[in-house]
């Protein structure tokens, strides 16, 4: 009865209870065991009334105007000094942007934004770093460790949202760093800093801030045991750029992609190698993913993979031993091992390449992860290299898509492949037959085509090329 009457006076009211999932944000008019979005249990809870919408116009302080007379100057690129983050940007930080970077513990998402926050203050800027996960001196070590020591570079431990914007009232800086958004919280709102409604008023507050002063705001996220960004998706809708950084953990090498970007391209990847004196640009990073052998070697296989719009030259590697057990190992190592048995499938039934009897080891050089199909025709080569005992010949690139039936399929981007594989003094070429050819093809560099994988094993036939 109770119930009943609460809900009339709600509605009297022009409100209407809501629940809310505390993991994913899902909202429903009643209340349910089971979050009908993400799935998980006993995590919908009661958030209160929700406010009907507003109908009423309201005087408009400034009024629209025409494309053509807007002045674009305002918002034009300002460069960080870290010349990979610009090119994932599009060009430098916009003013009033709000970006939020993204990535798994000790990738090294605080030391690029402390060496970006550090480049900008020396470059006349104020900057604003706001640490919520670490003191000012454990801050001030780090930036010591990685030169990173800038006048107008000001740090502020706080967790609490109202002390934060008070010291942006205070500093009025072109650039603000947050580090992290879960770890502030405003006393306004309920529930624990992380949480969804606390994640939800302190990014909009934040967003609101940074808009009315025109004020650049890097924002850094934590993720999930899958590597999702954790929150609410409305986060990721808020912001006006998604970065993901990625590295493995036991390589020094370093991937930042553009999720979203409202300012430039979603397909440039920005490398940065992780060392003790911090963070660096590597603008030309094929030769970290290369391995240095004077004579060939059986069972390696060069390929260019495509990581975003940026060609970079990996090596495949292969083992192959005779089997002890009925069933032989396959193991992989930055690559897809699922992937991998199809191509050990397709070598064996359609290029009769025997393997059924023979342990299988298939790696990467330098920690880096393919999962472009454009590989799959270098790691059949290298299975097959490693199964003859035959090198391929040296200087020899290779890349495909390798279809069930045997086939190369054609990959986009093959002239921008070829042409870092000459940059990097490779002189041959196995890429699959295209009905408008591998394209322009620099001087004295050779290219063979290929449309079935069996072609491509005859480079492993003596005096073959």
């Amino acid at each position: 009865m109770a119930t009943k009457t609460s809900t009339r006076t709600a509605a009297r009211s022009g409100k209407a209870p809501g629940y809310r999932c505390a993991e994913c944000g899902w909202t429903t008019a009643k209340w349910v065991g089971r979050c009908g979005e993400c799935q998980a249990w006993g995590t919908v809870e009661e958030v209160g009334g929700v406010v009907a919408r507003t109908t009423a116009a309201a005087t408009v302080l400034e009024a629209a105007r025409p494309i053509a007379e807007v002045d674009a100057t305002d918002a034009a690129f300002l460069p960080t000094g870290v010349g990979e983050l610009d090119r994932v940007l599009g060009g430098g930080l916009v003013p009033g942007a709000v970006i939020l970077l993204a990535g798994e513990p000790g990738v090294g998402k605080s030391t690029l934004l402390l060496d970006v926050a550090a480049k900008v203050a020396g470059g006349g800027k104020d900057v604003l770093y706001v640490t919520g996960e670490e003191s000012a001196a454990q801050v001030k070590l780090r930036a010591e460790r990685i030169d990173a020591v800038a006048p107008r570079l000001f740090l502020a431990a706080e967790t609490d949202l109202s002390q934060a914007l008070g010291h942006v009232e205070k500093v009025s800086p072109q650039l603000l760093v947050v580090d992290s958004v879960q770890t502030l919280s405003s006393p306004e709102v309920d529930g624990s800093a992380g949480g969804v409604s606390q994640v939800r008023e302190v990014t909009a507050s934040i967003i609101a801030a940074a808009k009315r002063r025109n004020m650049t705001t890097l924002l850094v996220g934590h993720v999930t045991k899958d590597g999702s960004i954790a929150g609410p998706r409305l986060l990721e809708h808020l912001v006006d750029v998604v970065c993901q950084f990625e590295g493995e953990r036991h390589s020094r090498l370093r991937l930042l992609r553009a999720v979203k970007n409202r300012y430039g391209p979603t397909d440039e990847v920005g490398c940065f190698d992780l060392a003790e004196n911090g963070i660096m640009s590597v603008s030309d990073p094929s030769g970290l993913f290369v391995s240095r052998t004077k004579d060939p070697v059986s069972g390696t296989c060069i390929t260019v993979t495509l990581e975003g719009r940026r060609p970079l030259l990996a090596e495949v590697q292969s083992l192959l031993a005779e089997s002890a057990t009925s069933q032989p190992r396959r193991a992989t190592s930055g690559l897809d091992s699922s992937r991998v048995s199809m191509l050990l499938a397709v070598l064996q039934q359609r290029a009769g390449c025997l393997l059924h009897k023979d342990d299988t080891y298939v790696a990467t050089v330098g920690g880096v992860r393919l999962s472009e199909p454009a590989t799959d025709l270098a790691v059949a080569l290298a299975v097959a290299s490693a199964k003859t005992r035959t090198a391929l010949p040296q200087r020899l690139i290779a890349f495909g898509e390798v279809g069930l039936a045997g086939e190369v399929r054609p990959v986009p981007g093959i002239g921008r492949r070829i042409q870092e594989a000459h940059r990097l003094g490779f002189t041959h070429a196995v890429v699959p037959a295209s009905p408008n050819g591998p394209g322009e093809v620099p001087p004295g560099f050779r290219v063979k085509e290929v449309s079935h994988v069996a072609e491509a094993l005859e480079l492993l036939i003596p005096g073959a090329e």
